[in-house]
């Protein structure tokens, strides 16, 4: 585990600035983005003008509320540059979301923005405990998705020595890893534990790994499987948050020395909590769906972007800046049983109050007449996988039934499965939910 103090050259005056400074400098900025979003961008100025609201109307932060919101069907109604703030001649990149429900997200960057964007994960490395000379092992995505690119160019201006393996190739990233014996791993979370199996198969113990630090994001993961990532690769697991539709990774990371929640870069990114039913913004602390307005991007900036994200604000603690909650998933991701609201990371939960459970899980939704059914599909970990019997096996699914109802509220079949019965994600999210329901028509 790294040195948890982190160095005072380390740390950007605004990071620790006072509650009135920051509000100001975010009232400038918010103020110029609202301006610069209504003069270049006609769907914008649509809106707001059926809204009967104008830039000069914000006169505070608490303003913005009375702004229209920005939804991925914006973005996907403009595809592909329709909602750019820039003429063309000036966007040096693009990125782009999968695409796999419709149209890609797709977003622009002048380089102003990749600058930032860089500045931002170098802010959100040195906050995790990175530090310039570390070797930086990175196995998100390269290409359209933001994971690699954003991590690798913040890498690099921090002065780290980049690996860009990407995703994939799992047993040439463990001897990549064995060979180069980076200090840092960039992964989605799920994609860790797919490099742990791989230690624990060559008999690798967590601490031969050269692994310090790890950063993990682009999916939403609990308490158990951080204390699990922990202790197989032997680092310590920091979360990083950001999407693509506000600029990539390095919107908010969590802090090494007390690692309770990422910190948001309120100078960057003014957010807020609201009701997804109402739309209403709610008192802080209060849960709620987090909306984000870019506060310094050029080529798109986003006003009130819906994230469908599902968490709280809560206060400052190792920065100045507000933090975020861990995720208990997404408005768009939550599923209705028998009347029940659950969220995947809800069942995530009880599996890894199991040790003997590995993180690796699907969540298999089926319907018998009228009546949803839902299948948890879980597997054993490596080291007890062939030492429990047929009968201890079972035991442990009733068991996990019973947290499930017990503590949600709904009734399940639980099936316990071998080690490496369920397939793995060798690159991007891994896929947990399959919904086998017969559609409505």
């Amino acid at each position: 585990m790294t040195d948890k103090q982190p160095m005072s050259s380390d740390i950007d005056p605004i990071e620790i600035a006072s509650r009135d400074e920051i509000s100001a400098l975010q009232l400038q900025r918010l103020q110029w983005s609202l301006r610069h979003t209504y003069d270049h961008v006609a769907h914008f100025k649509a809106k707001c003008d059926a809204k009967g609201v104008h830039p000069d109307d914000l006169k505070t932060l608490a303003d913005l509320a009375r702004f229209p919101f920005t939804t991925k069907l914006d973005l996907r109604d403009n595809y592909p540059f329709g909602l750019f703030a820039v003429p063309r001649n000036q966007v040096v990149r693009v990125h782009a979301s999968s695409g796999t429900t419709g149209k890609p997200i797709v977003v622009g960057y002048t380089q102003q923005d990749i600058d930032t964007w860089a500045q931002l994960m170098v802010r959100s490395m040195r906050a995790g405990g990175g530090r310039a000379g570390d070797i930086c092992h990175i196995a998100y995505g390269y290409g359209l998705f933001t994971g690699g690119l954003g991590a690798h160019y913040g890498a690099e201006k921090m002065g780290c020595m980049v690996v860009p393996m990407s995703g994939g190739q799992t047993e040439k990233q463990v001897q990549l890893i064995q060979d180069f014996k980076p200090d840092i791993l960039m992964a989605t979370p799920s994609y860790s534990l797919v490099l742990a199996e791989e230690f624990e198969r060559l008999g690798i113990a967590p601490q031969d790994i050269s692994l310090r630090l790890g950063f993990f994001g682009a999916e939403p993961w609990g308490e158990g499987m951080r204390a699990e990532i922990e202790k197989k690769l032997g680092l310590d697991a920091i979360d990083i948050y950001g999407l693509t539709e506000v600029i990539g990774p390095g919107v908010a990371c969590e802090c090494i020395e007390s690692k309770d929640g990422p910190v948001i870069w309120e100078d960057h990114f003014y957010p807020e909590i609201i009701n997804p039913e109402t739309g209403e913004v709610v008192p802080e602390g209060e849960p709620g769906e987090l909306v984000f307005t870019s506060l310094t991007k050029q080529a798109m900036p986003v006003i009130r972007y819906r994230t469908r994200d599902l968490t709280r604000l809560l206060p400052p603690t190792s920065r100045s800046f507000r933090r975020i909650d861990r995720l208990t998933g997404r408005s768009d991701d939550m599923l209705i049983i028998r009347g029940v609201n659950v969220f995947p990371t809800q069942i995530e939960e009880q599996i890894m109050r199991d040790k003997r459970l590995s993180g690796n899980y699907q969540i298999v939704l089926s319907r018998d007449g009228h009546l949803d059914q839902v299948e948890v599909r879980c597997e054993l970990q490596r080291d007890v996988s062939d030492k429990l019997t047929a009968s201890e096996q079972l035991a442990i699914g009733k068991e996990l039934q019973h947290h499930i109802k017990t503590n949600i509220g709904i009734s399940t079949r639980i099936t316990v499965l071998k080690f490496d019965s369920i397939p793995r994600t060798l690159a991007g999210k891994a896929r947990r939910l399959f919904d086998e329901r017969p559609k409505l028509i």
